[in-house]
């Protein structure tokens, strides 16, 4: 958002316009357009402000039992943390949903599923870490959208409990994502090369989930909302999924795989695959 706006600009812009429900699904802190925002509601009697927050501001420990409660601590300075105590502070009705790895046609950010497509359609190996077990929470941008509107079910429940973790509660593993997605490619599932490794040893690269389970449920918006749970599934979604990414020309674009060449090497496997999308050194 922008950091110089003031309530008084955004009422400027607004022409003198008042809501009753806001949603806010831009804002990254308490600060400029979050404060704007979180100000305005205030001064005009909002009924309900709802914020679009992070699940990625959780952070889990040894003893963090998954899927994440609400209650999981959180890193304090993140700014969608210091933009939920704000609202708080101001008093006003408010409630906030931390949702993850979330996917559409107009998602701005391809990289969860593009990450498999991109190994699968060169026939490169998928380095992922661990042994692949871990879960992970994929959520249709539809989906997302009918739990924010939920809070119109129970409006007094939204306010009271506050947060909300947002997401599907169907789960996959990340070697189960690596053999939806070629069955949706159309690739044999024998045909893929999944190459676990020792995240510890070799770090993230450039796999877009986290090394160890991180993954959120939305039981709480289930049961104090009544939000009847997700309506789509990755698994028939990757179909249309695939189809978007060669409609992007997913399959030519340049890409890096230098970290996974690291990886591939380090695990002494062949790197000969990568040839012919980039320079391998022996």
């Amino acid at each position: 958002g922008d950091g110089s706006m003031s309530a008084y600009t955004m009422k400027t812009i607004l022409g003198g316009q008042r809501f009753d429900y806001i949603w806010d699904n831009a804002s990254k802190g308490a600060e400029g357009t979050g404060k704007a925002v979180i100000d305005c509601a205030r001064e005009w009697g909002c009924r309900l402000l709802t914020y679009v927050s992070s699940a990625g501001a959780y952070t889990p420990d040894a003893y963090t039992v998954f899927p994440m409660a609400e209650t999981t601590p959180v890193k304090e300075s993140a700014g969608q943390v210091l933009y939920e105590k704000y609202a708080a502070q101001m008093g006003i009705p408010f409630c906030s949903f931390r949702p993850q790895y979330i996917y559409g046609q107009n998602a701005n950010k391809h990289d969860y599923i593009d990450w498999f497509f991109d190994r699968i359609a060169r026939g490169l190996p998928l380095p992922i870490p661990g042994d692949g077990e871990q879960k992970v929470s994929l959520t249709n941008a539809e989906d997302v959208a009918s739990l924010l509107a939920s809070v119109l079910n129970n409006e007094a429940a939204a306010t009271q409990q506050r947060i909300f973790n947002c997401g599907t509660d169907q789960l996959y593993s990340y070697n189960e994502v690596a053999y939806m997605c070629a069955d949706a490619a159309g690739v044999g599932r024998s045909e893929i090369k999944i190459a676990h490794y020792n995240g510890d040893q070799f770090g993230k690269g450039k796999f877009p989930f986290r090394l160890t389970n991180f993954y959120v449920a939305p039981d709480m918006a289930k049961s104090r909302l009544g939000w009847p749970g997700p309506k789509n599934s990755l698994k028939d979604d990757l179909n249309w999924y695939f189809r978007y990414y060669l409609a992007r020309e997913g399959p030519t674009r340049q890409i890096n795989f230098e970290k996974d060449v690291e990886i591939v090497q380090g695990l002494r496997s062949s790197t000969e695959a990568y040839a012919k999308y980039m320079p391998v050194s022996s």
